[in-house]
Formats: structure tokens, sequence, C-alpha cells
């Protein structure tokens, strides 16, 4: 059977001749070219497993043939995971599962009774972005997975009640990041324990700071006053992956964590921090970092892209500033002509930005250990869409036009800790909430832009052309394509699809998508094949009202961006949100996260009553639903999708 590249949030994609006429889908796109610049050389020295992360890329296209050949999974409000028939979904890995750790294999215990010490030696709680990198292909390999946050409800045995420096330690145990060693066995896949491989880092593990704003005064407190050394990571919502074999975890809505001073600068309210409001997580009660009156410039540290080296169980993850702070929604690596890497971000949050960042310096032979401060170095850009289809990347340059001392802007270390206020100064697009990006072998780069009823709001910004609607609830995806190259400052636009009933009227919208109708999309991911994988976060709150009723639970599409079929694989059990998505090289197994299912419509769970909403996936009388990893297979072994 042939390989089809699963590595496609880390592809190097380029156009084979210019073509600027080209601003709208036509019956004869410009053909694209797949592949990965020196690949020989790129895989000497590198071991085998880069040279299995890699591989895949030297796979061809699919021609003109049917991408989606599944039947669509009606909606549902059920209890469980549906797939299309002749398919398979088997739960591999839930919250509160041993990792494999040698020497430390705690079990789950269904009343939440796990300490904190137990609770770093299993997985964390709310699966999110993944991937899987290969050691002997598609038969074993590492499965790296976010944890994004807990509820706390659900996460000790007596919710959030008897709140204590235990509970703090244990929930901070529940964040982060998992490595897993995973293999078919007897054909079904199972996780590797003890495997040397297995990790976690979680909210207290340390993390080395590099880039331009390593050591900055604004990254500097008592505990650490070289600003070059973070305990934790939190948050992690998506991720992404880079042709030198690491893995990508972005810091997402980490203000939420911190308790704000009882008088905000102009900075801390740009990035969330309210007079009045108090801290999500609690932890500054035990942990006082958390606490911004006392240590203003923690917040500071969170918000970033972190580097880990999956396969060095032993090596230290990097927080990397030169791709600026953010809500970080994911990053998607992606290379240019020249060989640079190029990182495609979004930030998850309503009027926030797009950005790329492209390395000065070319990808190298040699691995990890090679490319070790490749993203160091190099220049972050924000998006602006204009109104005719154009748009340009504005360069965060320290120095450039009011990115300077006049501006509030003392160095590239402040731009870049203030990049939300560096891109209000350059003018750049604000957004409805861009989230993943994934990138397809056209060239084409998608963001979907899950939702932003605030759009139109007296105070707010107004409609324009990249986000047409008012009070938009149902979200949309936008994609560009870049002049020449990825590398390039210019791109042209265009609307995939407006989410919602694909038979409503949407001249504005020139994907022409047909199929089964969505909302809030959130995920995306481009296979092997070409399908544009879609997967969505209708809020909890709208699950089964009004517009949303028709839909069911949330769920998971596959699109042929080429026709614009959109076909509903997957739909999730009750209260959960359907994220990460990762295969194997050969396209056989499909891996997907099930994101806190049961959640409460204001998203934390009764502890007296957890199974209120879900018992999924144990649904055990006493037990408490639990986010996991789903792998689905099809029962002949083919090619998922076809």
């Amino acid at each position: 059977m042939a390989s089809f590249p699963f590595l496609q949030n880390a592809v190097a994609v380029h156009r084979s001749r210019p073509d600027p006429e080209d601003s709208n889908r036509s019956a004869n796109p410009t053909v694209y070219a797949v592949s990965c610049p020196g690949r020989r050389t790129l895989l000497q020295g590198a071991g085998a497993a880069l040279a299995g992360l890699l591989a895949p890329l030297a796979a061809g296209t699919t021609g003109d043939a049917p991408l989606l050949g599944f039947a669509s999974v009606p909606p549902s409000s059920a209890d469980t995971v549906a797939v299309p028939p002749g398919y398979r979904a088997d739960v591999l890995a839930a919250w509160g599962d041993p990792i494999g750790l040698p020497g430390s294999n705690p079990a789950f215990r269904l009343d939440a009774g796990n300490s904190a010490a137990e609770q770093a030696a299993q997985l964390g709680m709310h699966h999110d972005g993944m991937h899987y990198f290969p050691r002997a292909g598609s038969d074993s390999g590492l499965l790296v997975l976010n944890h994004e946050y807990v509820d706390d409800g659900l996460l000790h045995t007596d919710g959030i009640a008897n709140w204590s420096a235990e509970k703090v330690r244990k929930a901070q145990a529940a964040h982060g990041v998992s490595v897993l060693e995973i293999a078919q066995r007897e054909g079904r896949w199972q996780v590797v324990r003890p495997s040397r491989f297995a990790r976690r880092i979680t909210a207290r593990t340390p993390i080395a700071v590099a880039g331009p704003a390593a050591g900055h005064p604004l990254m500097r407190t008592a505990a650490d006053p070289t600003g070059r050394r973070v305990l934790g990571t939190i948050n992690n919502c998506a991720s992404g992956i880079t042709p030198w074999g690491t893995y990508l975890t972005c810091e997402e809505n980490f203000i939420d964590y911190f308790k704000p001073p009882a008088a905000l600068t102009a900075h801390e309210q740009r990035w969330g921090l309210r007079r009045g409001s108090f801290s999500y997580y609690r932890w500054h009660a035990f942990d006082e970092r958390f606490d911004a009156g006392r240590h203003p410039h923690e917040p500071n540290r969170f918000g970033w892209v972190v580097e880990i080296d999956p396969f060095d169980p032993r090596s230290t993850p990097v927080k990397r500033t030169a791709l600026g702070r953010a809500a970080h929604e994911g990053a998607t690596v992606a290379v240019a002509r020249d060989g640079r890497a190029v990182v495609y971000m979004g930030e998850d949050a309503r009027f926030e930005y797009i950005y790329k960042f492209v390395s000065r310096d070319p990808i190298q032979p040699g691995g990890a250990a090679a490319n070790a401060t490749l993203l160091d170095h190099g220049t972050l850009y924000v998006a602006r869409f204009d109104a005719d289809g154009t748009g340009r990347w504005l360069a965060l340059r320290h120095g450039d036009g009011p990115l300077g001392a006049a501006g509030g802007f003392a160095d590239q270390g402040e731009v870049l800790i203030k990049a939300r206020q560096a891109s209000d100064a350059l003018g750049a697009t604000k957004m409805d909430r861009p989230e993943w990006i994934a990138v397809d072998a056209d060239a084409w780069v998608y963001c979907s832009l899950t939702h932003n009823t605030k759009r139109g709001d007296i105070g707010e910004p107004q409609v324009d052309a990249a986000n047409p609607r008012a009070d938009n609830a149902m979200g949309h995806i936008i994609r560009w394509r870049e002049d020449d190259d990825v590398g390039s400052e210019r791109f042209r636009w265009q609307h995939f699809v407006l989410a919602g009933d694909p038979a409503n009227t949407r001249p504005e919208a020139v994907g022409n998508v047909q199929g089964d109708a969505f909302a809030c999309p959130d995920g995306l991911w481009v296979d092997g094949r070409g399908v544009l994988w879609i997967q969505t976060d209708i809020s909890n709150s709208a699950v089964g009202r009004g517009e949303f009723a028709r839909l069911g639970n949330n769920a998971m599409l596959a699109a042929d961006p080429r026709t614009g079929d959109v076909r509903r694989f997957l739909v999730g059990p009750r209260g959960c949100e359907i994220t990460g998505i990762t295969a194997t090289p050969d396209g056989c197994s499909l891996f997907v996260n099930v994101q806190h299912p049961g959640e409460a419509p204001r998203g934390r769970n009764d502890p007296t009553d957890p199974q209120r909403h879900s018992s999924w996936p144990d649904q055990h009388p006493t037990g408490r639903p639990r986010s996991a990893t789903v792998v689905i297979r099809k029962l002949d072994g083919g090619l998922i999708g076809t």
C-alpha cells in the first residue's frame, strides 16, 4: 500500500510558477509542488526517527480521484462516538491512565482520588493538539499530546471545596504535555508500559527561555532574576511539528490563571487582566507566582510557543520568544523554497490576529541538534487582509514605523512581549478568533475563525471584508495563497466557507462548499491525500439551541477542497469538543481527541453529580467523564476516508 504524507503541518510548499492573477478558484488551478528542500541532505545524520518523520513527504498525489468515499454520519446527541459504517473507534488513552514511566504505574481512580504525585505520572486532563512521531513506521511510535486545562469539579474527589496546596499541585500536574509510546499489538493500538520515552511536562516543569525576549527586564521575577527559566507551560491548546523532528506546543488562555493586581497597567489590561476579576483556577492561593499583584512580570512568561524534543526525555523544553507572545492556538510549519522555516499561528481571542514567523536561516541537516536555535532568529509578521482580496504581512520589527521607543517599544524583546500592542499599532486586521491553521499541497493556507458574537456591537470593531458577518455565531474558514512562496510578504485571500446552513446563499464565500452543515470550526488538518479535516467546538451553552439544535453534538467533518464536498465523519459524546488530529504514515490509523465530555454549560461540572451530562468513555455508574484519545480504523484495514 502506498504511503501518504502525514506531516501536513510541517510541509515544504511553493508555487511551481508565479501566478498573480490566480486570486479565485478556477477550473485549472496553478500546480504546486510539495517537497522537502534537500530532503536527503536533511536526513543525513538525523537517525531513524527523523528519517521516518520525513520519508512520507516524497509521496505523490491522488489526481482527480474523489477524495471522500464514506457515508456521512448523521447528527447525534447520544453519549458515544459515532463513525461511518465500516469503521471502528477505540479509546486509546484517557485522562488518568498511566503514561508508562518506569517504576510508576498508578491506575486511575474512578472517584478522582489520585494524588498530585500520581497525576504527574498519568495522562493529564482535556486532551487537545497532538502528533504521531513514527519509530517503526505505522506500527509503533510516540504520541505527543497537549492537556489544555482542568475541570476541578471532576479532578478532585470533593471538587472545588476545601481548596488546598495539594489540589493546586494536582491541577498543575494535570496540565501540560504527555509523551506516550504506542504500538500495534494483536491488531489493536496500545500504550507501551513501561517506556523509556514516557514523559510528563507540567505546569511545574523547568523550561528554558530563548530568543529576543530571553533575559528581558519584563521577563525577570524574584524567583528568576535572569528571566531565562520558567516553571511550567499552561493552557496548551493546538500544536505543530518541525521538519527536524520536534513538537511545538502552544500556550493559549494563560491570563485566566492570574489574580489581577488592584491597579492595572495599560499592558495588563490589553492582555486580559480585569479589575475586580479573579483567577479562574485559584492557584495564587498556594503558588504566589500566579498573583500578578505580587509578581507583575510572571504573566509575561506565558503565551509562548514551546519546543519539545519527544525522543529525548532528558531534554529541556524551550519557549521560543522570536515567535511572539499571544493566546496561541497552534504553530503550523511550512518550508520556503530557500529552506527557511515558516510558522503560521492564530491567536484564539476576539479581534486578535494571525501571525507568521519566517526564520533567518535555512533548516540544516542533522535533526533537532543542528536546528536547536533556528526558531530564535527571524522575523515575525502579522496579517492585514485588504478589501480587494489581497493581503500584506506586516513585520513586527523594532524601529520600523510606530514600533520604536516613542511608541512604547524599547527593543525587539518588548515588541514580542507586547505583540498585541505592536499589531494594533501596525493596523493589522482584527479577526473573529483565529484558531488552527493548515496548509495543503496546492499551497492554500486555511485558518478557522471559530466565531465572534461581539462583531458589530457598539464600541467593537465592525464587519470588514475578511470578517463579513456581524454577530458571527457560526464562524468561517478563510484561506490564502502567498505570492510565489510561503516566505513572501504579500498574499491573495478568499473565504473558503461561511459556516452554517450550506443551502443559504452566501455569494461572498467562493469555496462553493456543499454537503453537511457545521458551525464553529476549530481544529483543521490536511491529510496526505489532500482531505481537509474540520473539527467543531460549539459552546455547550449553545448546543441544542436555536440554529445549533439540528447540528447535535460536536463533530469532525472531511472536506474535498477541490469540489467543496463536506461530509460528517465523526460525532462525539455529549458535552465534548472534538479536537486534535494526527495519523500514521500509511493513512490507516487516525487519532482524534475527545475533550471535556460532559462539560456543563457554564464549563464546570457538579462534583456531586459528575455524570449529569456524560459518563463517556467508561460508562461506569460511579465513574467520571474523561477526555480521551480515540484511534479510528477501517474494518478492512484500508485508508481512512476512502
